[in-house]
């Protein structure tokens, strides 16, 4: 893969959308961890993540059935790679989910930040890339915000530490399934619509998390469930639709470089919401201690996924 990317040129007009397309997928995952945190007070994880994926899905299929039918076809023989790519993507879900319902958004955010910097690991070990100083700089950064982080949640909890590392691993099996996705992601949409590949790996994970939900998850919801419900499945659509796109029009390592801004978006919605003192979602318990960890965990990622320079006359 990435022996196709030194030889390939992007236009440098359609760099602007992959900026505009991966802004676009921080934004709403910045917002997405707060609204996954409301609704795994009242809805089960399972029935969460099985209904945003059935919204998205259906919006896809409904589309491409006015629009364009043959992209159907995608849904009767897709590739293996696909069918794996989907599969992980129901891990990355589920896996973030329930951490983010054993943590909070801001912990969830922070954390899986392990997942664009397994992803330079990745293309170091298995694909080769050069490690610059800088990357191996980031690593350091990242990991001791990382354990800086952690400690210093450990710290201000007093009774559920048991609890807060449930949900730390949990967050780390979505931070490594999404590694799995994003790679086999970026290579199928240089063969495929970005879209047309999402349609089938949205299919995948309601079959996968069909025996883990009932009737029971949805007779007792309100109103207000189900609007939330409607967001996230519209949230999913639009936020992993841009990153698709992303992909097809910027580096793999640029678009991580830009998602990984969105713990910065959760923080500052948080903060606002505790300014409001809005009593529906509990405030982080973050010391200032703790939001250092987190700005070296973001700068270190940054360091981390953005490559070594190119030698001139590499081919």
């Amino acid at each position: 893969m990435p022996a196709c990317e030194s030889k390939t040129m992007i236009d440098p007009q359609k760099r602007y959308l992959g900026i505009i397309y991966a802004s676009t997928t921080a934004i709403f995952w910045g917002f997405l961890a707060i609204a996954l945190k409301i609704a795994v007070n009242v809805i089960s994880p399972y029935a969460i993540v099985w209904s945003r994926f059935v919204i998205a899905f259906s919006v896809l299929f409904l589309y491409y059935l006015i629009t364009d039918k043959k992209k159907l076809r995608i849904l009767l023989k897709p590739p293996l790679a696909l069918i794996v790519t989907g599969i992980f993507l129901g891990f990355n879900y589920i896996g973030f989910t329930q951490g983010i319902n054993f943590t909070s958004p801001g912990n969830a955010q922070v954390i899986i930040q392990l997942g664009p910097i397994l992803m330079a690991i990745v293309g170091v070990v298995i694909y080769k890339e050069t490690l610059s100083k800088r990357q191996m700089l980031g690593f350091l950064i990242a990991g001791i915000g990382l354990l800086v982080f952690y400690n210093d949640q450990l710290t201000n909890l007093i009774k559920d530490k048991d609890t807060f590392n449930i949900g730390v691993i949990f967050i780390l099996v979505a931070a490594i399934s999404w590694v799995v996705y994003a790679s086999f992601q970026k290579k199928m949409v240089q063969s495929y619509p970005p879209q047309q590949i999402n349609l089938f790996i949205y299919a995948i994970p309601i079959f996968m998390f069909l025996p883990f939900i009932g009737p029971n998850d949805f007779q007792t919801l309100e109103s207000w469930h189900w609007y939330l419900l409607i967001f996230l499945g519209i949230n999913t659509l639009i936020a992993y639709g841009a990153l698709a796109a992303s992909f097809k029009y910027l580096e793999a390592n640029k678009v991580s470089i830009i998602v990984t801004l969105n713990p910065i978006i959760t923080f500052l919605i948080m903060s606002i919401l505790a300014e409001m003192s809005i009593n529906w979602i509990l405030p982080e318990t973050i010391s200032s201690l703790g939001f250092g960890g987190a700005f070296l965990v973001i700068c270190g990622a940054i360091l981390a996924v953005k490559p070594a320079r190119r030698k001139i006359n590499e081919s």
